[in-house]
């Protein structure tokens, strides 16, 4: 997430010599990036549950219940990505 800030950050930055064109493009890439480590995220850890589900089934539902809390924390960070990235396009 640290990066996501800093492209963004940079490209703010760059924003006030080209008019904003480098502020676009750097929102892009920070929504863009957010949306692939969501992705990524989420996808470990179906997989993770998966495997735990199937190693331990009497502890399945707890399992279970655990990787919807992680999946649900991952989208909340990949939806601040999105809303900064929505900040910046909409500042200019």
């Amino acid at each position: 997430m640290s990066h996501v800030l800093s492209l963004l950050q940079a490209a703010a930055s760059f924003s006030k010599e080209f008019e904003g064109g480098y502020a676009l493009l750097g929102a892009a890439v920070g929504a863009g990036l957010a949306a692939i480590g969501a992705g990524i995220g989420i996808g470990r850890i179906g997989g993770s549950v998966a495997e735990g589900q199937a190693r331990q089934p009497e502890l399945a539902g707890t399992i279970q219940n655990t990787g919807i809390i992680l999946a649900a924390l991952i989208e909340g960070i990949a939806l601040f990505g999105v809303v900064i990235a929505l900040l910046i396009v909409l500042k200019f």
